[in-house]
């Protein structure tokens, strides 16, 4: 398998108990890639509440101790909406190469989710590194964005 070169160099990687193989599968990938990667838990399939770990991730991620984030719950939704509430991230749910791109050229978006009990790992990886070599493309998007940011404010 190809995979594209990342713009990114640091990524957070983090999961509640549904997404643990899909996340470690993911953290495999990006480290073969030479990212560094903030793996923010968790690392057993005891039950864990989903927002905890992306709001986690999102507050690290606002702090600047990594470029973009990789959630992975379920679904993906919850993962989204958790980081979403971090004031200065925008999260998207990925499931298709369209998406994976566009959640940064034209969303900006530092964090993507994956629904571990609907995409498989080969197209999981194939989605991160779509998102991971693409960035914000400004020009139409930028006032939209703009208008994201000031919802935060």
């Amino acid at each position: 398998m190809t995979t594209a070169k990342s713009l990114a160099k640091s990524v957070g990687l983090g999961c509640d108990h549904l997404g643990l193989d899909l996340k470690n599968a993911l953290k495999t990938h990006l480290e073969s890639q030479g990212l560094q990667v903030t793996d923010v838990g968790v690392d057993s399939e005891d039950p864990v509440d989903y927002p905890d770990i992306g709001a986690a991730l999102a507050r690290r991620l606002a702090d600047g101790e990594f470029e973009r984030g990789i959630l992975v719950c379920g679904t993906g939704a919850g993962m989204a909406i958790a980081a979403n509430k971090v004031p200065g991230v925008r999260a998207v749910c990925v499931m298709d190469p369209y998406t994976a791109e566009r959640a940064i050229a034209s969303n900006n978006a530092q964090v993507i989710t994956f629904g571990a009990q609907i995409i498989g790992t080969s197209v999981a990886r194939m989605l991160t590194d779509i998102y991971l070599s693409n960035e914000f493309q400004g020009g139409r998007s930028a006032p939209k964005v703009a208008k994201l940011e000031a919802l935060d404010r």
